[in-house]
């Protein structure tokens, strides 16, 4: 792009960077390789004419808004395919950028659950057998599926599905069948009218006996036709707040078939006569649910940089209000608030992303133990992959909701992306696992990790740090090492006051789910309170690690970000520092000259920061953040682009205005 062209404001701020913005660029992709192999699949797609909207999306209607999605999906698809082939596998799912160019598809993509549960499902749950036949249909989209777990009338709660799948040995087969209303599935992406294979979650029947929920894979719609198949009821749930051209959908079994051999046999089996063979670990059934819930730690982190990418170009080209009399009014980036509103955003997105990578590490070494038959770390992850799931995702909402107000009454516009980033990200809260539940589920292992500690005997890493903060709280020191052992001070004081409320309940005659019940507030605060640890210590602990391999001033830019986000949580939760820990309100003064210290040095690399994020315009879409800061222009562009601005007069002024104003002079 001509520098001529951009504005001379960004042009400005973009002269004050004081580091190296492509050594950054490389680290926030996983190193220089990895930014080239994003750079290149961006290339591949991003001037493909056929991906662009003469009309944007917002324009039309949802059907067509969904046949439009289809279209673009389609050329994608048929452009990555071979380079995505190339790189699949297991490993494949590790967190990258390479494929975000997607978000060229602006709501988002109806096959984002092919990719994205339907193949990982047949990596982590299908026998080899079924992984030689169902991959290669799967991995080349001979087939596309979708993964239908969640019902109209139960989500987080699994064992509570009603879709029950009961083997009849007389023809080796299992018989789906949806008894009630409630037991439909409800929400999986592209199983509207996108997907014709289905992997289901249902309770399994044999002999008689439950055997609890296990996978099943179903083709639901006709290869050719794509009917749906007899016995089958599926359709579309309708918009929602974000994921318009998702395609969620529903469905329902009348007591419809499927071989014995489509049950997911990796961990679990029935066999020819109906004897069941029980998994390891109860646990190994929900796998997928755990890589989902690992991957969207890094989605939250990338969501952020999005939004807060658009709000920092925007708030360098904005000028508001005029403090000085007779002075040109300032950029709104020069308002130390609007710097507290969005340079947070900033920190944050790398505090997931770095946490991120350190979750699918540890995932992918818990996996590979799985397999060798270990399953002792197992409960550590799952606490640890629900309460980062659960936090990431409510604090992506929050940032992104605060870069929308930061750029004022613009932010509510559509052309401005903020809606549609809004919705996507707000739908992770829930989806996977909701907010409070995951929450509660991490309390269970911190419940026992107290009582473990109590008991003297060996703790798991993430939670270790409980024995040694059992009676005495630690000494504070307004450093980023004295701040971490701060939060895990809050988190241990956190998870012995649920404990005791659990136990004092329990010995008041409560039996242990009502105690549980009666003390959940207490479990969902020290679960938070062990997450935000987590990030703390891992955000600062992993850029102390990369900054010996870095130039200084990359590695200084970095280092004020993690300090400002340890700050940023140090005054928000104060108030649990002081019951918890020996802060001071001295140390607190202190701690808030330092925040404002932080905001300054930030300042003048700002939009530096948000461009080695290396975010395509076409990738933001967004009339507020793009590269060359033409607010203004694109705003009115977009605005031009309206159906209702084709034509000077409206038929609506014939048929209605005008009948009535004539008619309000009688």
């Amino acid at each position: 792009m001509s520098e001529a062209k951009v504005n001379g404001d960004l042009l400005r701020e973009r002269e004050k960077c004081n580091f190296d913005l492509k050594e950054l660029t490389h680290f926030i992709d996983g190193g220089e390789e990895a930014t080239r192999n994003r750079r290149e699949v961006e290339e591949m797609v991003i001037h493909v004419k056929e991906i662009q909207d003469e009309v944007p999306e917002e324009y039309l209607s949802h059907k067509e808004q969904y046949e439009n999605a289809v279209r673009k999906a389609c050329v994608l698809i048929d452009i990555l395919k071979e380079h995505a082939l190339r790189h699949s596998s297991f490993d494949a799912y590790k967190p990258t950028n390479m494929y975000r160019v997607q978000s060229m598809v602006k709501q988002v993509s109806p096959f984002i659950l092919h990719m994205g549960m339907f193949v990982p499902t047949i990596f982590g749950q299908a026998s080899a057998d079924q992984q030689a036949e169902w991959l290669p249909k799967a991995l080349s989209l001979q087939i596309i599926g979708t993964y239908a777990q969640t019902e109209l009338g139960h989500g987080t709660f699994l064992r509570g599905l009603e879709t029950t799948a009961t083997y009849d040995p007389t023809t080796e087969e299992f018989v789906l069948h949806s008894p009630t209303l409630t037991s439909y599935k409800w929400w999986p992406g592209g199983l509207g009218h996108t997907a014709n294979h289905c992997i289901v979650v249902a309770q399994l029947y044999s002999k008689g006996v439950c055997h609890g929920i296990h996978p099943f894979l179903v083709q639901i719609r006709d290869s050719e036709t794509h009917m749906p198949k007899p016995g089958i009821k599926v359709g579309e749930i309708g918009p929602k707040l974000g994921f318009q051209t998702a395609n969620n959908g529903f469905l329902g079994f009348d007591h419809f078939r499927i071989p014995r051999q489509n049950m997911f046999m990796k961990n679990a089996q029935v066999l020819k006569d109906g004897t069941y063979v029980k998994s390891k670990s109860t646990k190994l059934t929900y796998g997928t649910m755990m890589l989902i819930r690992v991957m969207i730690v890094s989605d939250a982190a990338y969501e952020i940089s999005r939004a807060v990418t658009i709000a920092t170009r925007y708030s360098a080209v904005r000028h508001q209000s005029q403090p000085k009399p007779g002075q040109p009014e300032p950029q709104i980036l020069d308002y130390v608030t609007q710097q507290h509103k969005l340079f947070i955003g900033i920190a944050t997105s790398h505090a997931l992303r770095i946490t991120g990578s350190w979750l699918w590490e540890t995932y992918s070494k818990v996996t590979h133990d799985l397999d060798a038959g270990k399953l002792d770390q197992l409960p550590e992850l799952h606490a640890l992959a629900c309460c980062l799931k659960a936090i990431s995702s409510r604090d992506a909402s929050a940032i992104v909701e605060q870069c929308r107000l930061a750029c004022g009454g613009h932010g509510y516009m559509a052309s401005s992306n903020f809606p549609t980033i809004y919705g996507s990200i707000t739908a992770t809260v829930t989806y996977e696992g909701e907010f409070t539940v995951l929450l509660l589920q991490t309390a269970r292992y911190l419940l026992k990790a107290w009582k473990s500690a109590l008991e003297g005997k060996v703790m798991t890493p993430t939670v270790a740090f409980m024995v040694n903060y059992q009676k005495t709280k630690p000494l504070w020191k307004n450093t980023p090492e004295g701040i971490i052992s701060g939060f895990k001070a809050v988190a241990a004081g956190k998870s012995k006051e649920a404990y005791d409320a659990v136990i004092s309940y329990e010995n008041n005659g409560k039996d242990y789910e009502d105690a549980w019940n009666l003390a959940s507030v207490q479990l969902v605060n020290a679960s938070e309170a062990y997450c935000r640890a987590i990030i703390c210590e891992m955000f600062w602990s992993e850029v102390q690690r990369h900054s010996v391999t870095m130039s200084r001033n990359v590695a200084a830019v970095l280092q004020q970000l993690a300090e400002l986000y340890l700050i940023y949580w140090t005054l928000e939760k104060s108030g649990d520092l002081f019951e918890y820990s020996c802060v001071s309100k001295e140390d607190l003064a202190v701690l808030r000259r330092r925040y404002g210290e932080l905001l300054a040095l930030i300042r003048p690399n700002a939009v530096a920061l948000v461009d080695a994020f290396d975010l395509r315009d076409e990738i933001l879409q967004s009339t507020l953040g793009s590269y060359d800061g033409r607010v203004y222009e694109r705003l009115m562009e977009e605005a031009l682009k309206s159906p209702l601005n084709k034509e000077p007069v409206n038929q609506s002024f014939h048929k209605y205005l005008k009948p009535f104003m004539q008619k309000s002079k009688l």
